[in-house]
């Protein structure tokens, strides 16, 4: 360290103990390891908290008095010893210069913020203290180290504690600087408010638009001897600027705006007169040079000879022009400040000349002409903000749905999912259409056997859960009862899905629900039925039953679906009488067998309504809306 005793410094003792208070934040000060090690402990042995992490209000303002009457001491030697006030207390150890002590002090109470131990606003008040009590140079090392604390400044949770203390901070150090020599610095801090402060934050928006008239431009009234230029000109120049700084006086004033328009009008004639040569303009072009430098013009007579051969002086003087017939147009006007018919075809003439000089003017005339029309449009975005009561530019995000939301359906490449699985699959493995295990049908009985445990009430399993809802597993089994079991597919369309399921399977209590009745007969004709004579006096009622069975069950045309089940027995059907005149036998064997294929030629004309979904012609046509 600088070998100083600090015992033997005079402490600026508080209320309640403060010396002991400072004299371990003294020690802790000298600590080389990172605040976190030791920031904590320091606070519970200085202040003895109620709580050993968080501080109550009342021993947060002892702290906060016990470490700015610590910061005011340290200013103090470092104002007595010469040094730089955060420079001040710098040693070197192990060939590493070690931070000065008040940057130390800072980094410690900067994280206690930030850890929520000690109140928030408490660092940004130490930093307003420390400005206060320094000098201008001295303050340009502080800000730097405001510079450097940006992000963690900004966090919300310190944010909105200081924001206020740190925005009188800077407006106190823009007032103590020089707006002539200390541009740089004054920049860093305008740089600084825009970073630290939300894009919308309004205490940095002129919302009522008001303009500095304070700053006026002083120039001669009375003509100087031996003045080698035009003297009324020099007055008529000069005179503009009384209107560029207040231009909202022009549209409330139609005579202030004409005598406006009548100087305007003899300082565009005079460039326009005497344009400047690209050999001036690259000669007396001060724009590289003086790029960082805020440039406020001489008023004197004696220079304006050279004032109007310098191009960055045609061009201050233009984009004011400019700046101002954007300001006098819309948008962001009311009704009554908008200008008059008259006033806007004059401001769009003197607007065009303006450009036109602009443009001509050298170096690179097209170039900045096009970069100030850009930063003009721009401007208007800002215009518009402003006029809507400067709505915030942060969106809040959007929280998502959980419940009501409407799924997305997933996009397959083959339209479905069992076709881009098999399309997959087949790429994956390129013999699994010649496997001979791959076309294998299983039986009915084994295919329903899931579903027949899904209705079960003993097995427990959640309706959400049963095998009804998965409607490729029901049009898969409908048609395999299509195929194999003819009476169990007839139930469906009296119990649905789940009475397609054999009842040999089916559970006990839930059998007695989906059984036939009694006197109902089987659908299937079976080819080894009893066979009887039928006396000739039976002919003609064997006949007249014929006859019925073609009225109501000719309709439903059964060779189809025998065909596709490979039904060993002949079929019944009604049109007999098409395909020619019976022989005895087959009067015979319909007289034994007309009760019982009348009574199945009804039952298949309920049972089967779409006939061709039998015969599996037509699998598109199963309505599964109607399953389960």
């Amino acid at each position: 360290m600088s070998g100083r005793n600090y015992e033997n410094e005079p402490f600026l003792l508080g209320t309640r103990g403060d010396g002991p208070a400072q004299e371990i934040f003294r020690k802790a000060l000298l600590n080389p390891e990172p605040p976190e090690k030791f920031a904590l402990q320091t606070v519970q042995e200085a202040i003895k908290p109620q709580r050993q992490t968080k501080l109550v209000l009342d021993e947060n303002q002892l702290l906060e008095n016990i470490l700015r009457t610590l910061l005011q001491e340290l200013v103090s030697c470092a104002v007595q010893s010469g040094e730089p006030t955060m420079h001040y207390g710098r040693s070197i150890a192990e060939g590493v210069l070690a931070q000065g002590q008040i940057p130390r002090l800072l980094d410690i109470v900067l994280y206690l913020c930030e850890k929520e131990h000690v109140e928030g606003g408490m660092i940004f008040q130490l930093l307003e203290d420390l400005t206060e009590m320094s000098t201008m140079k001295n303050c340009k090392d502080i800000f730097a180290y405001i510079e450097s604390k940006q992000d963690l400044l900004g966090k919300q949770e310190l944010f909105a504690r200081g924001k206020l203390v740190m925005l009188r901070t800077c407006n106190q150090l823009l007032r103590r600087l020089s707006k002539a020599n200390d541009v740089v610095f004054c920049g860093r801090i305008l740089m600084f408010l825009a970073h630290f402060f939300p894009l919308s934050e309004r205490s940095a928006v002129n919302i009522k638009g008001v303009f500095n008239t304070s700053n006026e431009t002083k120039y001669e009234k009375e003509a100087p001897n031996g003045i080698s230029i035009d003297f009324n000109f020099y007055k008529t120049f000069w005179s503009l600027q009384e209107y560029f700084c207040n231009p909202p006086s022009l549209t409330v004033n139609p005579t202030k705006w004409h005598r406006f328009t009548s100087s305007l009008s003899v300082v565009l004639n005079t460039f326009e007169a005497q344009p400047l040569s690209d050999e001036e303009g690259n000669a007396n072009n001060l724009e590289e040079e003086g790029a960082a430098v805020n440039i406020k013009y001489l008023t004197s007579s004696k220079l304006m000879g050279l004032e109007l051969k310098d191009p960055s002086f045609w061009r201050h003087v233009l984009v004011q022009c400019l700046i101002l017939f954007d300001y006098v147009k819309p948008p962001g006007k009311s009704d009554k400040d908008l200008p008059s018919e008259a006033m806007k075809e004059e401001i769009k003439t003197y607007e065009e000349r303006v450009k036109n000089l602009l443009e001509v003017t050298p170096p690179r005339g097209k170039e900045f002409l096009c970069s100030i029309e850009h930063i003009l449009e721009r401007e208007k975005n800002w215009v518009w903000w402003k006029r809507d009561g400067c709505p915030p530019f942060e969106k809040q995000q959007l929280e998502k749905k959980v419940d009501g939301t409407k799924k997305r359906r997933p996009r397959w490449r083959l339209g479905n999912k069992e076709l881009s699985q098999l399309w997959k699959w087949a790429d994956q493995n390129p013999n699994a259409l010649t496997d001979p295990e791959r076309v294998k049908t299983p039986a009915v009985t084994d295919y329903w056997k899931p579903m027949a445990d899904d209705m079960d009430p003993s097995a427990g399993i959640e309706a959400e859960y049963h095998h009804k809802n998965n409607k490729v597993y029901c049009w898969k089994g409908l048609r395999f009862s299509a195929r194999q079991d003819l009476e169990d597919f007839s139930r469906f369309t009296e119990f649905g899905i789940e009475g397609v399921v054999p009842l040999e399977l089916m559970p006990p209590e839930v059998r007695s629900k989906y059984q036939a009745k009694p006197n109902d007969k089987s659908k299937r004709v079976k080819k080894d039925e009893t066979k009887g004579s039928v006396p000739p006096s039976e002919e003609n009622q064997t006949l007249n039953s014929v006859s019925e069975m073609d009225g109501e069950g000719g309709q439903n045309d059964l060779d189809a679906p025998a065909a596709a089940m490979d039904l060993d027995s002949t079929p019944i059907t009604g049109n007999n009488s098409q395909a020619g005149t019976p022989t005895p036998d087959d009067f015979l064997k319909q007289s034994s067998e007309s009760p019982d294929a009348q009574e199945a030629g009804e039952l298949d004309a309920e049972a089967d309504p779409e006939p061709g979904l039998i015969d599996g012609e037509t699998d598109a046509d199963v309505d599964l809306d109607a399953v389960g």
